[in-house]
């Protein structure tokens, strides 16, 4: 009898701590440092600091929801009713959104660049995926049309978890902008866990700590992979969406971009990329990504735009 209950409470030690690893992982994953993310545009070319500091733009620290501040530049070169969001990837900040901020001043808009939460100069102490986050871009959305009023035309570029954010934001709270552009996102986070899973932790059998780490997600940060599909909600956005992806990705496949192309009615393109891996398919593929952007907005979304 003692040794079954010490196998049991063992087994059950097992896998609270197993959970509260995982959870962890997810919860506080690793971010880059601002430094390391400077240096490397830079380097890449994609950021010019001396263009950039000379940019007229001001620091704004947009209110979250959930009691943090949300610290953002509001890029404004043209006078313009027109103007896109971009929002970064997991680990990344605001500083990877430059280079997408300029393929948009090159084209007459102007520019907000955020960072998520518990990213960059942002608070909020966890990360998760796009179900706080979405809530934190409707506040930056909600913000920026007091600001500018009412009669803003409004696009948002999302890239990886920024994308998968995006969806959810239009799919579940609110079709609040005029366009947007999924670049690389996942359509559904338990299957993408469960993928990296297999990929990265190759002894934890998904089928048993997939669940266990949903668990542990609920009881600690109040939300389950189910709140984080965009593939859940994607027929409840109206407005064109240009979808991205590189065909090469191995980090989220391809074939959820594809699946969510599928899925979304109405307005919609998509972008293949031939080179490059994950969220690299503008570094990789830069004329035929401008190209893609050029040709959705001609025509599914500027052909409706209010004058300027």
């Amino acid at each position: 009898m003692k040794k079954t209950l010490g196998i049991l409470v063992s087994a059950l030690f097992f896998f609270l701590s197993i959970g509260l690893y995982i959870s962890n992982r997810l919860m506080y994953i690793k971010k880059k440092e601002e430094q390391q993310i400077l240096e490397r545009e830079v380097k890449a070319g994609r950021l010019n600091m001396k263009n950039f500091s000379s940019l007229p733009k001001r620091e704004v620290k947009i209110h979250s929801p959930f009691g943090y501040p949300l610290h953002a530049f509001l890029v404004e070169p043209h006078d313009t009713n027109r103007y896109i969001i971009i929002a970064h990837g997991v680990t990344e900040n605001k500083f990877n959104s430059v280079k997408y901020m300029n393929l948009f001043l090159k084209r007459g808009y102007n520019a907000l660049i955020y960072d998520h939460r518990r990213h960059g100069e942002s608070g909020g102490k966890t990360t998760s995926y796009g179900y706080y986050e979405k809530f934190d871009l409707k506040a930056v959305v909600d913000w920026l049309k007091k600001e500018k009023g009412a009669d803003l035309f409004l696009g948002i570029h999302g890239e990886s978890m920024g994308a998968a954010t995006m969806l959810l934001y239009a799919g579940m709270l609110e079709d609040g902008a005029d366009f947007y552009i999924a670049d690389c996102p996942f359509s559904d986070f338990k299957e993408q866990f469960r993928y990296r899973l297999k990929r990265e932790i190759k002894l934890l059998p998904p089928a048993l700590f997939v669940p266990l780490t949903d668990l542990f997600l609920r009881l600690r940060d109040k939300y389950s992979f189910a709140d984080i599909a965009p593939i859940s909600v994607i027929q409840n956005i109206q407005k064109p969406v240009l979808f991205i992806h590189s065909e090469k990705d191995d980090f989220i496949l391809p074939s959820m971009t594809k699946e969510l192309y599928e899925q979304k009615q109405g307005s919609k393109m998509l972008y293949l990329a031939k080179e490059g891996l994950h969220a690299q398919s503008f570094n990789e593929n830069s004329q035929e990504y401008e190209k893609a952007i050029d040709q959705f907005l001609q025509t599914y979304a500027e052909s409706v735009a209010m004058p300027t």
